[in-house]
């Protein structure tokens, strides 16, 4: 996206102005809960800021995803809103959240919706999302691919 084609407004839809807002973010700020990450990852995709989209993606799964597919769907949809229908926090050592959203966009082939329920982990102080689409490659008793220590099992698998 171009400079002059930034919105005032942040992408995420919160109301506030992007600087204010998943800009932060996208300039490095740890952001405070999923919530708030997958607000700023949306706002990453409608911007084209495809390299914050690798870094907030599960460690473990950063060098496995398809950077050139991400590119091409960020740079080529007009990006139509975000819909945020539930968020939790659900507890555990290392702190796991989910997030439901409806991403809406637009490209050569009509309008489309995509609702998804997202599952996040805060690790060294960093929530990250964890990419359904790119496998952790762990067995249950396996260390977890979020370097929490414990079994993967008893740590991210509980929550996918």
């Amino acid at each position: 996206m171009t400079p002059d084609a930034i919105p005032s407004g942040c992408p995420c839809g919160s109301g506030d102005s992007l600087a204010d807002c998943c800009g932060r973010y996208h300039d490095g700020a740890a952001a405070p809960c999923a919530l708030s990450l997958m607000r700023s990852r949306y706002s990453a995709y409608v911007l084209g800021n495809v390299d914050y989209l690798q870094a907030t993606s599960l460690p473990a799964q950063q060098a496995k995803l398809d950077m050139e597919s991400i590119r091409a769907w960020s740079l080529q949809s007009t990006w139509l809103g975000l819909e945020v229908e539930h968020s939790e926090l659900l507890g555990g050592q290392p702190e796991h959240a989910r997030v439901t959203f409806v991403a809406r966009w637009h490209d050569a082939d009509g309008e489309h919706s995509h609702r998804e329920r997202s599952a996040f982990v805060q690790s060294g102080g960093r929530w990250y999302f964890i990419d359904p689409t790119v496998g952790l490659q762990a067995g249950r008793n396996d260390p977890c691919p979020c370097a929490s220590g414990q079994k993967f099992k008893k740590c991210c698998a509980a929550y996918l």
